[in-house]
């Protein structure tokens, strides 16, 4: 049985509807973006604070440098970005630019991917192509309305004008030599 609110939800969406959903990012994924930037703060500090407890010392024992010690600074730089970019994240969802909180969860999770914290990367990662997806898929869906969709690849062109013609390659290719000399 078909209920009346399933065949407007299968109703393709007006030009004008596709122009204000790419616009702005809807409840749901301004709720993901406002729940997911604290959080994102939260794990920048815990990760950056054990990376710093867990670090190598200097030297060795021996006196030798120590290539396995990273300095301190070079944490400090990553838990600003990590900040920073929990900040943005925060910036985009309240504003709703959908595009835009994407790419700050992504590099986001690309950031703390890069850091080996894979369990606090991989759900920032899904949820940035899960944003990008969706942005594209309705970029896609204007585009099929407009009908500025572009030809399949394979396709002839179309010339917009029926006495239009295409031109010839100006690109000169000498003839082979012959393999008898």
């Amino acid at each position: 049985m078909v209920t009346p609110g399933a065949a407007v939800a299968d109703a393709p969406l007006t030009v004008p509807e596709l122009e204000a959903q790419i616009r702005s990012a809807s409840d749901k994924e301004r709720l993901v973006g406002l729940l997911a930037a604290p959080w994102a703060a939260g794990i920048g500090v815990l990760v950056v604070a054990a990376l710093i407890n867990h670090d190598p010392t200097a030297h060795l024992a021996s006196g030798l440098v120590n290539s396995k010690h990273v300095s301190v600074t070079f944490y400090y730089g990553v838990l600003a970005a990590l900040l920073a970019l929990s900040v943005l994240m925060l910036a985009f969802a309240w504003f709703r630019k959908r595009v835009l909180l994407g790419v700050a969860m992504a590099m986001y999770g690309l950031t703390l991917f890069n850091l080996h914290w894979w369990g606090f990367a991989v759900p920032y990662l899904l949820c940035a192509g899960w944003l990008l997806v969706r942005a594209y898929r309705l970029h896609q869906d204007l585009r099929a309305a407009t009908g500025d969709a572009p030809a399949p690849r394979g396709a002839a062109r179309v010339p917009r004008v029926a006495d239009e013609r295409p031109t010839t390659s100006k690109r000169y290719t000498p003839p082979a030599s012959r393999a008898g000399r």
